[in-house]
């Protein structure tokens, strides 16, 4: 049901994101310039048809290959194009031939827009639950992202799975998706708006982290989030007092990377060179690291900052040759807890360091 369901509301219900009934599908973080200047050079019909949660558009992309699972009208595909510029891609991939339509409908009008002498952007048709079908080269991609789709599909597990063999050692999954507060009951998926507004679907926090781990993705980071506001009163009705979270995560492809964040005594300084992010460098919510200071953190932060497409703009200084248990300050027992909860669970010391 839940692919029919996606293809009928994406392709038939819904005309335009003014259709739709909550604040799920909708992008509320303010973007950084880079994005919005890109943002401005995307078809009218393209946007119109945007129905994302997050921004998906991670750091350090010049010349990355970038795959966008749930593409759909193509406005992620079309933003990352530029920022990656003509000699990175974009594959988007999508199950909805509407989408589909009207994403390939402006490839020329995008790349001469670009001003690229060929287009760098790809859309396939495809289940993102069956990324095997479309023979995509294993380890090939810098980035997969994808926005509030993962939410859409039955088999999460499947999706984790073939990212995690289609990313580089040393990329990344960066994508924006719709969180439970508890397990949403199953009968809930044969709702169609509750599907399709993206609720139905959506994971308990502590089962993604499971799913992620399962896949191979020790460390899932996240990167910002917001609590939704059901605003329809018919739909808050059946949701029975579920709170939902939009929330954007990082999952990085390191073999090294262990279940707990490890103290070894190490630190990194930036060095300011990443392109809008001169004087800040922001890791996921807990690592604002700012440049010129000996900043220190656990072994997973610094193999994520070392071993991956960010390691020429950090100094890293440290081995793991002495263990000193456990970061100070890290662990909660949800990713989503205020400050008020982390103090209770640091026994009153407020606790605002993180690894």
């Amino acid at each position: 049901m839940n692919l029919e369901n996606s293809r009928d509301y994406y392709g038939e219900v819904l005309g335009g994101s003014s259709d739709l009934k909550t604040d799920a599908c909708c992008t509320q973080s303010t973007p950084p310039p880079d994005v919005r200047a890109a943002l401005a050079n995307v078809h009218e019909e393209v946007s119109a048809r945007y129905y994302g949660c997050g921004l998906v558009a991670p750091q350090q992309l010049r010349g990355a290959h970038i795959l966008d699972l749930g593409s759909g009208s193509g406005q992620d595909a079309y933003v990352l194009a530029q920022l990656v510029g003509e000699s990175g891609s974009v594959t988007g991939v999508d199950a909805t031939q509407q989408q589909l339509d009207i994403a390939r409908r402006h490839l020329d009008w995008h790349r001469q827009r670009f001003g690229y002498a060929r287009s760098n952007v790809r859309f396939l048709a495809g289940d993102i639950e069956r990324l095997a079908d479309l023979d995509l080269e294993p380890g090939s991609f810098d980035v997969i992202v994808s926005n509030c789709v993962i939410n859409l599909v039955a088999d999460k597990a499947a999706v984790f799975a073939a990212a995690h063999g289609l990313l580089k050692e040393g990329g990344e999954l960066y994508f924006s998706d719709i969180y439970a507060d508890r397990r949403v009951p199953e009968a809930f998926l044969s709702d169609p708006v509750l599907h399709g507004e993206c609720l139905s679907g959506a994971l308990y926090w502590g089962d993604f982290e499971r799913l992620a781990k399962g896949a191979g993705f020790l460390d899932p980071r996240l990167v910002e989030h917001r609590p939704l506001s059901i605003n329809a009163p018919a739909i808050a009705a059946k949701l029975d007092g579920i709170a939902f979270h939009s929330a954007t995560y990082r999952l990085f492809k390191l073999g090294g990377l262990e279940p707990q964040c490890e103290d070894y005594g190490q630190a990194v300084r930036y060095r300011g060179t990443v392109p809008g992010s001169e004087r800040v460098f922001e890791l996921d919510a807990h690592h604002s690291i700012e440049a010129g200071r000996i900043f220190p953190i656990c072994g997973n932060s610094w193999r994520m900052l070392k071993e991956t497409r960010f390691g020429e703009h950090f100094d890293s200084f440290g081995t793991f040759d002495r263990h000193y248990g456990v970061f100070p300050g890290c662990g909660t027992a949800s990713p989503f807890a205020g400050r008020e909860f982390m103090a209770d669970a640091a026994g009153g010391a407020e606790a605002q360091s993180c690894c």
